[in-house]
């Protein structure tokens, strides 16, 4: 497998503010890698080290084979970059940033150009001024796309999305994982890599913590559970589900924590007929706390 993105113990210190540690981290060709933590953890700091936009304080990030702070031009060609926050021209509609961009590009396919935009729901005709935050993000998604790059960095990319977008977005990565060409996901949110992802590194406080296979985000998707009824609390029920801990009965009621699927536990409450059903999913933060200990510290 051909490496597109290769970093040895790259480090970015801020002073006496931490940035990102010693990382270590290898992304094929051809893959959708996902980059998960929570705010803060250092996800956008990795991603402006990879494409020179600072320097590291020490440590060595290689992309497509190029040293990135050596020949960040030949590293730009190559790269598709949607930033977690940009500022583009007011004055500009969104047919004409689009343009704007692919003319620096050069070589744009203007077919396929139409086809996002169409695939997007954007109305290019506005001024960017006048875009809701989902529609600006259309226009950086468009412009990221449009020339077919060898590598997408999208930083937090569905942000601003309506649920139907999001759905035509992960298809576009789906097809640029087809012509085998590779997708740099950074996001805090579980759900969103665990559906899109091939593999996933989980960045915590600035360092990588776990680099796997995507169902091993499985093991982080928890959530709290609790059940009323009208009578006794049905405690024997729930207790042989598989991922279903710290079962609490009380008052007619039960309380669960639920590791991997909830189905199981839905199909049985719905069975049971409770009175009352609430479920909360906890933030990427609370997962953390849990599973490796002192909560995300913030990074700049």
């Amino acid at each position: 497998m051909t490496v597109v993105i290769h970093t040895e113990q790259l480090t970015k210190s801020y002073g006496r503010h931490r940035g990102v540690i010693d990382l270590d981290l290898e992304v094929q060709a051809g893959e959708i890698f996902g980059y998960l933590g929570p705010n803060g953890a250092g996800k956008t700091t990795t991603i402006r080290l990879l494409l020179d936009l600072i320097r590291p304080t020490k440590g060595r990030a290689f992309v497509f084979g190029i040293q990135a702070d050596v020949e960040p031009v030949l590293v730009h060609r190559r790269t598709g970059y949607l930033p977690g926050e940009f500022t583009l021209y007011d004055r500009l509609t969104g047919g004409e940033t689009i343009a704007y961009f692919a003319n620096l590009r050069g070589r744009v396919d203007l077919s396929y150009q139409r086809s996002l935009v169409e695939r997007l729901d954007l109305d290019p005709s506005r001024r960017y001024r006048e875009y809701s935050k989902g529609n600006k993000q259309k226009v950086a998604l468009v412009v990221a796309f449009q020339h077919r790059p060898g590598l997408l960095v999208l930083d937090e990319p569905t942000a601003g999305l309506d649920p139907l977008v999001q759905q035509e977005f992960f298809k576009l990565m789906v097809e640029a994982k087809a012509e085998d060409r590779t997708v740099f996901l950074s996001s805090h949110l579980i759900d969103e890599v665990e559906r899109s992802c091939d593999r996933v590194a989980i960045i915590r406080e600035g360092r990588i913590v776990q680099v796997d296979r995507v169902e091993a985000l499985r093991d982080l998707s928890i959530h709290q559970v609790e059940l009323r009824f009208a009578g006794p609390a049905p405690a024997a029920t729930f207790e042989a589900i598989p991922g279903v801990s710290q079962l609490v009965s009380e008052d007619h009621a039960l309380r669960m924590r639920v590791s991997g699927p909830i189905a199981p536990v839905l199909r049985a409450a719905a069975a049971l007929d409770p009175v009352d059903f609430t479920s909360r999913e906890p933030t990427l933060e609370e997962v953390f706390l849990t599973k490796y200990g002192k909560e995300a510290t913030d990074a700049r």
